[in-house]
């Protein structure tokens, strides 16, 4: 079924609808007709599973509604507020139903950032009034860079941007739907943990009780994902079982200690079903994002084989979670939420099958120096095998390692399961009475210190290190091996070692591109000797920026130079034009940077620019890469030969799909030079 929903997602053009229906359909019939023949059965039911992959991912995105078209000009938008998120410099506001300057609604939300120290009063399903700069979702920062614009198409988001002004509320919330109240509900925890815990912890505690992270400083942040910590950010499994795992120890003392319902009820089913249905409050709470819905229906399982008297935890258990998750959600499968998770459960539970008797020969007796060993190594396992298992698509989708994660999480997993979370189901519990400040406080101190774990870990030497960008389908047989082995039980699993190393070392069978140049070719690039020479207009975008470097795991960049030469020789440049020769031996690339008729045409085969450079050089004319290329095709790689250049754009890479916008019409005058620079206020609200 993931191959088939992945096929959907690789192809370059939209596939009419009944394509994946012609599929599936035979199929299931093969398999009904060849049901006595095993091998047969076999092939028809995994082209079945493909088709109803693909067919998933073709209703999903018929589902979703049309691209909204932005003004490029300041509007005054008024909608009604879905949600308001804290930063740690002012809020953050979701509107649905939005008009601009009084046209028709949308039917995609807006996200707009409002100005700092704008205290108007906002709640979730007011109607309020804004002038404010919007913008589409940006494009992807380089050719088979993230799909910034399909997130936005399958969650429904149709631009964001910044406040010009003071907002304005027309109309107070009225009583509605049941969703707005727990949008309501969660800003009333928010507002309460701040009033405690101010700062860092108390964004932290936010968004372990409501799901939003947006009010946690950027450079905590980053101590998360360089400690190895990000997952405690990210609501999902764990802390959704952390929470199950509370509300049925509770469930179990509450009715232990009635000795009727101790000897009459079933107490171990019932207390499964009271941690269930505490399960399903908390995923309520924290948003109902795909991944705590895909734990929450693990859950269900776990709950549904408990009542039956069955295994709790199996293969088959996480396999049917997933399929239900795919087939709901099929968008999800190419992101990097659903691909960790599925590996880390999958290798927890082929790990622990594995090695269980070793952890029962290690506890021993009993003793608690034994106990206390054995729970110590299941805590340490439990890391490496979940961090281990995830990290291919962590280095896939960030470029990154975390080298001491085992440690980081062995200190804050328990932190945050025995301190920081039940400390805050008893703050909520408490909330109807005004007494929550009794726990919010202790809750404070724990998330300090996970957040001091955090820091301290990524301070650590070498915490992190860059690593090449693999290809999909190094990422694809890294995925085929990870399940090979976790999906084996004789020695054939081992087979699953050898295609992991090969998908590992794909990034050594591919070569990245020498030169990218932005969509807005504010950014122009080129990577020789392991260093990033840049040339940065003002405006460009930081992330853009960061995502370059990461996919060329290069840490830092350089300055591209005036008139000097750099790198041996392979950047040779003078004030108006530079010679770039990133391949020894291979055609060069023209940086031209103002010059009418630069020298270097005859050693070019393409000519880079930020600005429209047609007939610079006589006939025959290399190859142009400019301001006219990225504005109709998008951002562009460039990969330098003996010969030719080859380019690659944004635009050909993904074709045309629906959330692909149309190619740009010109206008009657030539393209102007580049567009308004963005603000940070605006590349913090995108």
């Amino acid at each position: 079924m993931g191959v088939g929903i992945l096929c959907y997602f690789a192809l370059r053009v939209e596939p009419p609808l009944w394509l994946g229906p012609a599929e599936a359909l035979p199929a299931v019939a093969g398999a009904f007709l060849l049901r006595w023949r095993a091998v047969p059965r076999a092939a028809m039911i995994a082209l079945a599973a493909a088709g109803i992959g693909f067919t998933a991912a073709q209703f999903a995105t018929a589902r979703a509604p049309p691209v909204e078209t932005m003004p490029t000009h300041a509007t005054i938008v008024v909608g009604i507020v879905r949600s308001a998120e804290a930063l740690p410099e002012g809020r953050r506001i979701t509107l649905e139903a939005a008009e601009l300057d009084g046209t028709a609604k949308l039917t995609r939300w807006l996200r707009v950032r409002l100005r700092r120290g704008d205290q108007q009063e906002i709640a979730t399903g007011d109607t309020v009034r804004v002038r404010a700069m919007l913008r589409p979702p940006a494009p992807p920062a380089y050719p088979g860079a993230w799909d910034l614009q399909r997130d936005a198409w399958f969650s429904g988001q149709g631009g964001s941007g910044y406040a010009l002004g003071p907002i304005e509320r027309v109309t107070e919330a009225m009583p509605g739907r049941p969703l707005r109240l727990v949008q309501r509900l969660r800003e009333v925890i928010a507002r309460h943990i701040s009033a405690s815990v101010p700062g860092a912890a108390g964004a932290v505690s936010i968004t372990l009780l409501t799901g939003v992270t947006a009010g946690i400083p950027a450079a905590d942040h980053d101590a998360f994902r360089a400690s190895g910590l990000a997952h405690l950010l990210a609501v999902a499994g764990l802390h959704i079982g952390i929470v199950m795992g509370w509300v049925l120890a509770f469930s179990r003392l509450a009715f232990a200690a009635s000795e009727y319902a101790s000897l009459h009820w079933p107490t171990k089913q019932l207390a499964a079903l009271t941690a269930l249905f505490g399960g399903g409050c908390y995923m309520v709470l924290t948003g109902m994002h795909v991944p705590i819905v895909r734990s929450f229906a693990m859950a269900c399982l776990y709950t549904v084989a408990v009542v039956a008297g069955r295994r709790a935890i199996s293969l088959r258990g996480l396999a049917l979670a997933a399929t239900v998750l795919m087939i709901l959600s099929p968008q999800e499968l190419p992101g990097v939420s659903l691909q960790m998770s599925l590996s880390a459960v999958l290798a927890l539970i082929a790990g622990y099958e594995v090695l269980r008797p070793a952890l029962r020969s290690l506890h021993g007796n009993g003793s608690w120096p034994r106990r206390f060993t054995s729970h110590l190594a299941a805590l340490a396992l439990t890391s490496a095998l979940a961090g281990t298992a995830s990290a291919p698509f962590g280095a896939h989708h960030f470029g990154r390692i975390q080298v001491y994660f085992v440690v980081a999480n062995m200190v804050a997993v328990p932190l945050t399961a025995l301190w920081v979370m039940p400390a805050g189901l008893i703050a909520l519990a408490l909330m109807p009475v005004g007494l929550d400040w009794m726990a919010w406080v202790p809750m404070g101190w724990g998330a300090e210190a996970v957040l001091w774990v955090a820091r301290t870990t990524a301070a650590w030497p070498a915490a992190t290190f860059d690593v090449p960008h693999s290809p999909p389908w190094g990422l694809a047989v890294t995925a085929l091996g990870i399940a090979w082995l976790g999906l084996w039980r004789s020695r054939l699993r081992l087979i699953g070692v050898a295609v992991i190393v090969i998908g590992l070392l794909s990034p050594l069978l591919e070569r990245p591109p020498d030169l990218l140049v932005s969509s807005d070719a504010r950014l122009i690039a080129v990577h020789l000797q392991d260093t990033v020479y840049l040339q940065q207009a003002s405006g460009a975008s930081k992330f853009t920026r960061d995502a370059w470097l990461q996919f060329w795991a290069a840490g830092t960049s350089q300055a591209m130079p005036t008139d000097s030469s750099v790198a041996d020789g392979g950047v040779v440049c003078r004030k108006d034009a530079c010679l770039l020769r990133p391949v020894a031996g291979a055609k060069a690339a023209l940086l031209v940077r103002g010059a009418a008729h630069p020298d270097g045409c005859l050693e070019a085969s393409v000519i880079v620019s930020a600005e429209p450079a047609r007939g610079l050089c006589q006939r025959p004319w290399p190859a142009l890469v400019d301001r006219f290329t990225v504005w109709r095709y998008g951002a562009t790689a460039i990969w330098l030969d003996r010969h030719h250049a080859r380019i690659v754009t944004d635009r050909a890479y993904r074709g045309a799909r629906p959330w692909v916008p149309a190619p740009p019409v010109p206008r009657s005058h030539p393209m102007p030079a580049l567009p308004p620079a963005k603000t940070d206020k605006e590349a913090t609200a995108e």
